[in-house]
């Protein structure tokens, strides 16, 4: 935009003026007029003014004409001593009666940009919707619209709080100094003297300059701002919680989420109490009117510091409230406003003023958290010091934020409620964590993925086994939720009733994968290929101090032996369960007692690193820093997961950690004889004396009849030799070894039978007794207490 001529500003030496005698001669003539037409005083002087002027003498067009006929004011042109014409704007004043005329006259346009400016100015001033300010150099207001918001004298400190007013004059003086116009500048209107009148403004402001462009002041324009920054205010509330509300599935965080999103963007203090009920997956009670509201304060959010300690605190029981209305707006799900201060601390009980109305509180909203017609909780905002109380408005804005949140609520309690019911599933599913038997220690740990959001089926097991031997597992079911844990149910109760029948780690494998196969194929088509798992299955005999294992495209275990050395089991993996085809290789490695067999899911190698061999390598290190020390495995354990825990793991995690032992070489006796009936006697006999070494003579004539009866069928239906083994630790076991393949049969006799009787006596007087196989030939065994409280107990009555 082009900038106007200078000389258009408006100035006293910029008016031409002359005097006139009564036959309108020239008698008069000043510099300016003179610099104006080009003619000097001494040119003109005595000659009519009608000379100077273009054209006829009579009025010329919008002229003033008094009661004489004289021109008195209005537009003429002048010829100029360089014969161009000059159009003026020109006034007449009389001197006196019958006396001389005075006569100012200026530009055209020059007269035309006074009058305009002053059009412009006056309809600035008068109008409301825009304040004007004038200021000087010193940035005082010297004229303006604003009345007492912004006085003559004064300054925008009058108009603003102080530390906003001291931006804004600061911008004042940039636009004084530097001449580029303030545009949109937007600040916070708030005057102390008012209290309670706060809002926004736009500010804008231009340099004033005179004829010669010397800054002498500046120009400010003030909009509100208020409506359009609520809108803007409004609109980013909405986007921030539809963003951060319902972000967790956890009730407290949602909670917690919902005030720090209305603090301090709409109030200065908020909080949330949810029903008691609803923090434990629960719907909440219906409940009208006052009374024990079975609510607890969830969350909180202050403006400023920490929260009051006169407040109630979180986590705390909203206590015996009277039927307020409130209350009553609130149970039928409607929003509930009070701008009163006077009102709006009265409930009737000072105790719950003091827990429920903060400090200098003016005014408060509450609104429901009301979601599939149960009403969760509520949601109260309060505003304090000298902000403006809650409008409608505002009140239907937390109304609308209320009601997602309450979703988002509904949404975390039903998540709560299904995702206990699915840990209490998986923990029924899952053993007991620690162990303690003759072969082994043991501690397993479960960490599910996402920080207990998801279970999966991950799942470890100590399964005991007949001779005081031990199995350990641990499985990878493929995916994640309930189908998971199902499958890894099934798969649990398959591999301990197959580890009953004592068949080696490879043939149970191998039956295990026959049952993968079996329920993919029973699967809808659309999940058989998400049916599947790894396993590693490890047998440990605590006599001969080997551990026998065989996997199933499961990671290799980890040794901490006694010496502080981590070394990972070498072995040859069968495909992981439900591929079938492929047969599984057994390895075995003898164990050192006080030795530490960790055994693992993947999930733990891929939170270490996205590299399994990387994994490994860190795993390895970290069961090094636990080497020449003998802590509790459990705390070995949540040491190891420790870095799994934050942030959450994608995949779930189990880890079964097992400390060898073995048992003393006088603990076990064995002997073999010939397959022969005379054989009998002489196993007894030498079975008794091993009794009487151990102190057991208690437990002589259960194992007499044991033995007896064992050899016999082995002489009887076996080919030698028979090896006979005693095994004595908390418990007594009898193993008879022969070269058979038939498996015994336990029967009753009947009363004219001759035989059949022998195993039916050796299970009603042992706790447990079974048979296994080996390479060549089985073992049958028993097993019997050894105090003299539980011996007396297995002896039939």
């Amino acid at each position: 935009m082009s900038q106007p001529a200078l000389h258009a500003s408006f100035g006293l030496d910029s008016i031409a003026t002359a005097v006139l005698d009564t036959q309108g001669a020239v008698v008069g003539w000043s510099a300016e007029a003179a610099e104006l037409v080009g003619w000097t005083a001494l040119e003109v002087h005595g000659k009519p003014v009608r000379d100077l002027l273009v054209g006829p003498s009579e009025p010329r067009w919008g002229a003033e004409v008094d009661a004489c006929g004289v021109v008195m004011a209005g537009r003429a042109l002048i010829r100029h001593r360089s014969s161009r014409s000059i159009e003026v704007a020109f006034r007449v004043l009389r001197l006196g009666v019958g006396s001389e005329f005075f006569v100012l006259a200026a530009p055209l346009h020059t007269a035309t940009d006074w009058d305009q400016g002053a059009c412009v100015l006056q309809a600035l001033l008068s109008q409301e919707r825009i304040g004007v300010g004038i200021h000087d150099r010193d940035l005082r207001v010297v004229r303006t619209n604003m009345g007492p918001a912004l006085p003559v004298g004064g300054s925008l400190a009058d108009l603003m709080a102080p530390q906003d007013a001291e931006d804004a004059q600061a911008a004042l003086g940039e636009v004084f100094s530097t001449g580029v116009p303030l545009v949109g500048y937007e600040r916070r209107v708030r005057a102390p003297r008012v209290p309670g009148l706060q809002g926004y403004c736009y500010l804008a402001a231009v340099r004033l300059e005179d004829g010669l462009g010397h800054p002498v002041g500046v120009a400010t324009f003030v909009t509100d701002a208020t409506e359009r920054w609520r809108a803007r205010r409004d609109l980013e509330l909405r986007h921030q919680a539809s963003v951060l509300i319902g972000a967790s599935l956890d009730v407290k965080h949602t909670a917690q989420d919902l005030v720090d999103v209305l603090v301090p963007a709409l109030g200065d203090v908020a909080w949330v109490e949810l029903a008691e009920a609803v923090s434990d997956g629960d719907e909440p009670p219906r409940i009208f009117g006052g009374g024990q509201l079975h609510l607890r304060r969830a969350a909180v959010a202050t403006a400023a510091g920490p929260w009051p300690t006169a407040l109630l605190q979180p986590g705390e029981v909203v206590p015996w409230f009277p039927d307020l209305p409130v209350m009553r707006a609130l149970q039928q799900g409607a929003v509930f406003t009070m701008s009163d201060r006077t009102k709006v601390a009265r409930m009737g009980d000072p105790e719950l003023d003091r827990l429920f109305v903060p400090e200098k509180a003016h005014s408060f909203v509450a609104a429901p958290l009301y979601a599939r017609g149960l009403m969760l909780g509520s949601v109260t905002l309060w505003r304090t010091g000298q902000s403006l109380p809650f409008d409608q408005p505002e009140a239907d804005l937390l109304a609308e934020i209320a009601s997602r949140a309450a979703l988002s609520v509904d949404n975390a309690r039903r998540y709560t409620r299904e995702h206990r019911a699915a840990v209490a599933l998986q923990q029924r599913l899952l053993p007991r964590s620690t162990t303690d038997s003759p072969a082994a220690e043991t501690a397993g740990l479960y960490l599910p993925a996402a920080g207990g959001a998801e279970i999966s089926g991950d799942w470890f097991d100590v399964i005991p086994l007949p001779s005081l031997r031990v199995a350990f597992v641990v499985g990878d079911v493929i995916g994640h939720g309930l189908g998971a844990t199902a499958t890894m149910g099934r798969l649990r109760t398959a591999v301990q009733t197959l580890a009953d029948l004592e068949l080696g780690p490879d043939e149970l494998l191998a039956h295990v994968d026959d049952l993968v196969i079996r329920l993919a194929a029973e699967a809808d088509p659309a999940r058989q290929d998400a049916i599947g798992a790894t396993c590693i299955y490890a047998v440990y005999d605590p006599v001969t101090r080997r551990c026998t294992l065989a996997s199933a495209g499961h990671p290799p275990p980890f040794v901490l032996w006694p010496d502080g050395s981590v070394r990972h089991v070498e072995l040859s993996p069968g495909p992981p369960l439900g591929v079938g085809g492929m047969p599984f290789e057994t390895t075995a490695v003898d164990l050192e007692p006080g030795s530490i067999l960790a055994l693992y899911t993947d999930g733990l190698l891929r939170r270490f690193a996205p590299d399994p061999y990387v994994g490994l390598r860190h795993l390895a290190d970290r069961l090094a820093t636990f080497s020449g020390r003998e802590p509790l495995l459990i705390d070995i354990g949540r040491s190891v997961l420790a870095d799994a825990v934050d942030p959450p793991p994608r995949d779930d995690i189990a880890l079964l950690l097992a400390r060898v032992r073995a048992l003393a070489e006088d603990a076990t006796a064995y002997w073999e004889f010939p397959a022969d009936p005379a054989v009998v006697r002489q196993a007894r006999e030498v079975a008794m004396r091993q009794l009487a070494e151990w102190g057991l003579e208690d437990a002589a004539f259960t194992t007499e009849l044991v033995v007896s009866e064992l050899v016999t069928n082995a002489v009887r239906y076996a080919d030698g030799p028979i090896g006979l083994r005693l095994i004595h630790n908390d418990s007594l076991v009898c193993e008879v070894t022969d070269r058979s393949n038939t498996q015994p049969r336990l029967r009753r006799a009947r009363t004219t039978d001759e035989g059949g009787r022998g195993l039916f006596l050796v299970a009603q007087l042992t706790r447990r007794w079974g048979s296994r196989y080996g390479l060549s030939g089985k073992t049958v065994w028993a097993e019997q207490p050894v105090t003299a409280a539980a011996l007396s107990s297995a002896v039939p009555t």
